[in-house]
């Protein structure tokens, strides 16, 4: 590759030390030019609109920033600028949002402890038209997977479905039991037994699970 024929890299992370040490890296590679950096979404995606005729190889992004993340930001650049891979470079492994990124076509995918080595090998693997993701992203990808099928074999009866619709309104168990005209251990007994079926912690984790259900408006 000649030296005026680089590929185009731009990146989105709001550390700065992340940021300097990226830039560090791809300054003593001759066949990468990073021309742009934000520390948000939100001024990444203002460039790429502006500037569509740079024809951007690589967006490389981080998942928590301010005004636009990293999932949307995402999402945004593979409806509205198809030809620009994305590489997400996070901390977060978090299975529920690999398994998202995945579905909007994310390109790879590697933790932000990743050496240097691993970096370059993602990059290049990405722009030479193969998708990359590091081991620890696959593990948690896979677990993602396992919980989606989870989740969609998990069947409520009509009761348990009332009672985690109550719980995520914020109603005591007592007030449950009133309004279903059942005990109050009763009430108790479903509630635990929610909580170890849907392999959640605490009511939160039912009231969250009722939202994610569509129980709850």
């Amino acid at each position: 590759m000649t030296k005026n024929n680089k590929y185009k890299l731009v990146v989105a992370d709001d550390h700065k030390m992340f940021l300097d040490g990226l830039l560090s890296i791809i300054s003593h590679e001759s066949d990468y030019e990073i021309v742009y950096t934000a520390s948000n979404g939100l001024d990444l995606k203002k460039y790429l609109d502006i500037n569509t005729s740079d024809q951007i190889d690589l967006a490389i992004l981080d998942i928590n920033m301010p005004k636009m993340d990293g999932i949307m930001l995402n999402q945004y650049i593979k409806e509205h600028h198809p030809s620009i891979k994305t590489l997400i470079v996070s901390m977060l492994s978090d299975p529920q949002k690999i398994y998202e990124l995945t579905q909007d076509q994310v390109n790879g995918y590697i933790p932000k402890n990743a050496k240097k080595e691993e970096l370059l090998k993602a990059i290049e693997t990405i722009l030479n038209g193969t998708n990359y993701f590091s081991d620890s992203i696959k593990e948690a990808y896979t677990r993602s997977i396992f919980e989606q099928k989870q989740n969609s074999e998990i069947v409520l009866s009509k009761r348990e479905k009332e009672i985690l619709q109550l719980i995520a309104k914020e109603y005591t168990t007592q007030e449950i039991a009133d309004k279903l005209f059942l005990s109050k251990y009763t009430i108790e007994g479903y509630r635990t037994s929610l909580i170890s079926k849907l392999s959640v912690k605490n009511v939160v984790g039912l009231a969250k699970y009722a939202i994610k259900m569509g129980l709850v408006d």
